[in-house]
């Protein structure tokens, strides 16, 4: 395992990091909540953590034992041309992308108990799930790799943590700074609300860009 490979990882997870989905929930919170914020923020993050991870090693285990029962085919460049021709899709794509929408209400929970936020956070997990580009890209280059168990479970429970590091680090802030909060989390959710789309737009680019530089030296 290489630190080359561990830096396209660790550039994927920040890309992650930009989801306008939970940062808008954990900012919803934040500035609703009054009474165990704390406790249902943490309910809803590590129900999204959990959902991803065991999404990521479901998808590590299937693809690895699809690699194996075809390992005849991916002796040549079929893997890299494949990788290349998706890095090279999304990278035209992300100019196509609208990124001036209008503002967009994001998700907020309706209802607050801890029950509710487990099924907020799956939900909302199973909507954004299918547009994790950069989380795809990351167990692809993992899985190419050629990784062991060992290896790539860390790395994986790693990515996850960092995913929903900007929420933990709004809440510590919010924690610290009370009120003083209270103006710069309303002004970033109008932010996340402008601008999910061009969000989405530069992690298509970025996640493009990567694929492609990963499969170069393979043709």
């Amino acid at each position: 395992m290489s630190f080359e490979l561990l830096g396209m990882i660790g550039g994927l997870a920040l890309l992650d990091t930009l989801s306008p989905a939970t940062l808008g929930v954990t900012v919803y919170l934040l500035i609703s909540e009054k009474e165990r914020v704390g406790s249902r923020l943490m309910i809803y993050l590590g129900t999204v953590a959990v959902f991803y991870f065991s999404v990521g090693v479901a998808l590590m285990l299937g693809l690895d034992a699809l690699l194996s029962a075809v390992s005849s085919i991916f002796q040549n460049r079929t893997v890299s041309w494949v990788t290349m021709i998706i890095g090279v899709g999304l990278f035209i794509a992300s100019f196509y992308y609208p990124k001036n929408k209008k503002e967009s209400d994001l998700p907020r929970p309706k209802s607050r108990t801890n029950t509710s936020m487990v099924a907020f956070g799956i939900t909302t997990s199973l909507i954004e799930v299918g547009t994790a580009i950069p989380y795809f890209a990351a167990i692809g280059l993992m899985t190419t790799s050629n990784l062991a168990v060992y290896q790539w479970l860390p790395i994986l429970a790693g990515y996850n943590f960092i995913m929903v590091l900007p929420p933990l680090i709004l809440f510590v802030l919010h924690v610290l700074l009370g009120r003083l909060m209270q103006k710069p989390l309303e002004r970033l959710r109008t932010k996340l609300a402008k601008n999910a789309g061009s969000a989405v737009s530069w992690i298509m680019c970025i996640v493009g860009l990567i694929l492609v530089y990963n499969s170069v030296d393979n043709l």
